[in-house]
């Protein structure tokens, strides 16, 4: 059960314009972080964050999972300082854990076709289409709406993206096709575009777990290891090979910072390749054209030194 600081703090999130899953995991790691405490909040130091840190530990959290608990915990303690007067330091001053920085993976060409040869559904072909085209996010997809599809220019209006970010991406004539292929089968008139096609819960929205399981299922028909998210790094790295400006794909993809979209700079060979040569063949120019002016000025030393 939920403590009344805990509540507090709920409804100032959804005040702030949280999105609900948010809301969730931050209250799920509270939840956990007070039936574990054995002290009361406002004496918390950094001894029991530490010593909460090494049961996280113990239950063998990564350490991505572990960074999140302090960062949500470290928040919740500023709410209590900064919002609700509570006289005492936040415990969690600073976060030190060491956190490894895998680079994105992205699918193939050939990996890409030999996935969507398996996706025959045409629900299903259109929802990883847009992923891979459009760099949807999986809650992105889940929370779609007829309406907000724009098929004469090509756009799809993404409204509360992470960190409650709208923004407009488009649609590849491919993607616009496979969506296009749905709607003309799709027999429902429901607001939300993608709807569960069977069983009790058919006609509703399907949910973020439902997209996760399909792709699960065709990851293991085509022997691939991909994922929802996968796919948006796909279109990232493509983009970019395909020198596009890293703005832009900042911009496509919903990031706050520019840092985030610079991590496909690290596995965007062909454009690292391609930035090389020719950065290299400007070098190679003026190294030759140096060249060329000291030989030319010792062959006029040479000439003054005959001629006395």
């Amino acid at each position: 059960m939920e403590t009344t600081e805990l509540i507090r703090y709920r409804r100032a999130l959804k005040r702030k314009n949280y999105s609900a899953h948010t809301l969730k995991n931050y209250m799920n790691i509270l939840g956990q972080f007070s039936r574990w405490l054995s002290v009361p909040l406002s004496e918390v130091t950094r001894k029991e964050i530490g010593l909460y840190v090494d049961d996280l530990i113990r239950k063998r959290r990564r350490p991505k999972t572990m960074t999140c608990h302090l960062q949500t915990i470290r928040l919740f303690f500023d709410y209590l300082i900064n919002e609700q007067g509570q006289s005492m330091l936040n415990p969690v001053t600073r976060i030190s854990l060491r956190l490894p920085q895998p680079l994105p993976r992205h699918l193939k060409d050939d990996q890409v076709s030999r996935l969507f040869a398996v996706i025959k559904d045409l629900r299903d072909r259109a929802m990883f289409m847009l992923m891979l085209r459009c760099g949807l996010r999986v809650q992105e997809v889940a929370q779609l709406t007829v309406d907000a599809l724009e098929y004469q220019r090509r756009q799809i209006f993404v409204f509360k993206g992470k960190g409650g970010r709208d923004r407009v991406v488009y649609m590849s004539e491919d993607a616009r096709s496979a969506l296009l292929a749905y709607l003309e089968k799709r027999p429902s008139k429901a607001r939300a575009l993608f709807l569960v096609q069977k069983g009790p819960m058919r006609g509703k929205p399907l949910s973020v777990r439902g997209i996760q399981k399909r792709i699960e299922y065709y990851a293991r028909k085509s022997d691939l290891n991909v994922s929802c998210h996968r796919l948006r790094h796909t279109m990232a790295t493509q983009l970019l090979n395909a020198d596009a400006d890293l703005a832009t794909i900042q911009d496509l993809l919903g990031h706050g910072q520019i840092t985030t979209t610079q991590r496909y700079c690290r596995v965007a060979n062909l454009k690292v390749q391609r930035d090389y040569y020719k950065a290299m063949e400007v070098v190679l120019q003026r190294t030759q054209a140096q060249e060329v002016d000291d030989d030319e000025g010792e062959e006029s030393m040479d000439l003054h030194g005959d001629a006395q």
